[in-house]
């Protein structure tokens, strides 16, 4: 029932069911083989206009309803908590105590325990009591002031860069790194994963330029957002999007020979400031010129460093992700594959979102006998 395939088969992670990053962490968990139990309460449902079978963040796991209001569903949790390695919750700082599971209660009744805890702000800071969304928590780093043209506010990016990337992912390092620890001295802990720290953590390498003086973190301003002709993406002929960014001489030189524009003095110092303007004109009108295919077809598996542009809907087919199957279609529905790849403990195909409940007796079985 719980047993999945993959390097974390036999882990037992417990889930208080939430939004946000934390499912999604507890969902890269069950797509490498842990065996996640997700504890829901009664009637509460996600809060999105999809049922809960396209909820793909609960995929891979099954669900088991507690109120923890109620005496004797708290105990079924203490039962779980007792014979897992992992807890993940991401309520607000101070939700997990007054629901009577603080991490200093847990770790007493399971001292090899880790204790996973995922905010936007933290635990501790003067804001960590406060509401916010992925949005907030990245806007505090830098990372969203840099984002966009110069002209315009900046827009608000989608939730890959707290949530997942700061967030689940950051939380999800954390959680294995202390996982390895516990395993090794029968010692637990506490990861407190803040989406904010996790932000400022993804834009070290703009700390180091901006202290070298090459980075001015100002929209559209810098090499790698926009700031440079041949690092961003243009429009074509049938209205569609594609990318360049061949930032090293080499694929800069491959790029204008493969679009005709080697001889053009208008590229004849890449890295110019002053030239940018010029070069970011002379390919805004270049693109225009052909359709998204035909410049596929010129410059696509080149060392130009060009993709197209591809919408959501469409990523499934392009041929890259095809041949490297990065996505698997589950009762209907297509959704990325689980990643990364492993040669020797490659990890199940994920089920939908809808895996349905499971009862406590099955799981404290399972877990008393499983290997």
């Amino acid at each position: 029932m719980l047993t999945r395939n993959g390097p974390l088969k036999g882990v037992r992670v417990i889930e208080m069911a939430g939004i946000g990053p934390a499912p999604f962490a507890a969902m890269h968990l069950a797509d490498m083989g842990a065996e996640v139990v997700r504890i829901t309460r009664p009637g509460k449902a996600f809060p999105l206009p999809i049922d809960e079978k396209h909820n793909l963040f609960n995929r891979s796991r099954r669900s088991l309803v507690l109120d923890l209001r109620q005496a004797n569903d708290a105990e079924k949790l203490w039962g779980l908590i007792e014979r897992a390695e992992i807890l993940i919750e991401g309520f607000r700082p101070g939700k997990m105590e007054k629901l009577g599971f603080a991490p200093e209660a847990v770790l007493a009744r399971n001292p090899a325990l880790v204790y996973g805890r995922m905010t936007g702000w933290g635990q501790t800071g003067p804001l960590a009591q406060a509401a916010g969304h992925d949005l907030n928590y990245a806007a505090i780093t830098g990372a969203v002031h840099g984002l966009g043209e110069a002209d315009r506010p900046p827009p608000a990016p989608m939730n890959l860069i707290a949530d997942q990337g700061g967030g689940a992912m950051m939380l999800n390092v954390g959680i294995l790194a202390a996982l390895t620890h516990a395993r090794a001295t029968g010692e637990g802990q506490v990861v407190d994963a803040a989406m904010c720290d996790g932000v400022n953590l993804l834009m070290t390498m703009q700390h180091g330029l901006a202290a070298g003086g090459a980075w001015s973190g100002e929209r559209a301003g810098d090499f790698i957002n926009g700031g440079v002709a041949w690092y961003r993406c243009y429009e074509t002929a049938d209205g569609k999007f594609i990318s360049i960014g061949c930032v090293e001489p080499q694929f800069f030189t491959e790029f204008l020979r493969l679009t005709g524009l080697s001889d053009d003095p208008r590229f004849a110092d890449q890295y110019a400031p002053e030239a940018q303007p010029a070069m970011r004109e002379a390919l805004t009108e270049l693109f225009l010129t052909r359709t998204q295919a035909e410049w596929c077809e010129v410059l696509e598996g080149s060392d130009a460093c060009f993709a197209p542009v591809v919408p959501l809907a469409e990523a499934a087919t392009h041929q890259h992700n095809r041949a490297r199957e990065s996505f698997v279609t589950v009762d209907g529905i297509e959704m990325p594959a689980p990643a990364p790849r492993f040669s020797q403990t490659p990890p199940d195909i994920p089920t939908t979102g809808d895996a349905g409940f499971v009862e406590m007796n099955e799981i404290l079985h399972h877990w008393r006998t499983a290997i």
